[in-house]
């Protein structure tokens, strides 16, 4: 176990297995941190938790440690704002400046980008992919991956539009909010299959970087996405 220099760890706080937490998070009273994943597979294999800086993990967070049908590591990175009753699951790897509101939930292997926002008790199904900059509502539940930039809410979650206000905040100029809505329009207004939706993203892309990070992330997905 490893903790990094001015990292203040809260009453009650319990800290197990192979965990490395870098500098300056704080870490609120009854917090569980890098336990034993809740997965019946599990063999007691020494798997890995790993902890950026500058986080905040708000009171009875669960993180858990990885297991060996992934990589074996469920990583939190830098900047993250993680509020009470939060629960990360094992394999799971979050980024960097995400904001996760009270009794958001991660099921197992999920990846979830930069600037994401999950609204409160948010529910996300194992293997589910979040892009970044992506905002969900209170009480989503998400079972196909989410789009970068885009707004999901609802049970079964729907999109609800491009995330604007996140965008205006983290300074995209007005070309490529402009052109992030065309993308938008694109995928979800124009009655398009998925693949012929993608052709047209390709050629906007060639145009935006902002629009060809959202196109990638599309080639790559494999549950599908929320429409």
């Amino acid at each position: 176990m490893v903790i990094g220099v001015d990292t203040a760890i809260g009453p009650h706080v319990v800290i197990n297995g192979p965990t490395r937490i870098g500098r300056e998070n704080r870490i609120f009273q009854f917090a569980s941190i890098g336990d034993a994943p809740q997965d019946k597979k599990y063999a007691g294999e020494p798997t890995r938790l790993e902890i950026g800086d500058r986080n905040t993990i708000r009171e009875f967070v669960t993180i858990n440690r990885g297991t060996v049908q992934d990589q074996g590591v469920t990583a939190l990175g830098s900047d993250n704002w993680i509020m009470a009753y939060v629960h990360i699951a094992h394999d799971c790897r979050v980024g960097n400046h995400t904001i996760f509101a009270n009794n958001a939930s991660l099921a197992g292997h999920v990846r979830v980008g930069d600037y994401v926002i999950l609204g409160g008790f948010t529910l996300v199904h194992q293997f589910c992919t979040i892009g970044s900059h992506a905002l969900t509502a209170y009480g989503s539940g998400i079972s196909r991956d989410v789009p970068p930039y885009v707004t999901v809410g609802g049970t079964p979650a729907r999109a609800h539009g491009l995330n604007m206000e996140g965008l205006r905040r983290r300074g995209f100029s007005p070309e490529s909010r402009m052109a992030l809505k065309r993308a938008y329009k694109t995928l979800y207004r124009e009655s398009r299959t998925l693949e012929d939706a993608l052709m047209q993203l390709r050629l906007q892309a060639a145009g935006n970087a902002e629009v060809a990070v959202l196109t990638e992330f599309l080639e790559q997905q494999t549950r599908g996405i929320v429409r």
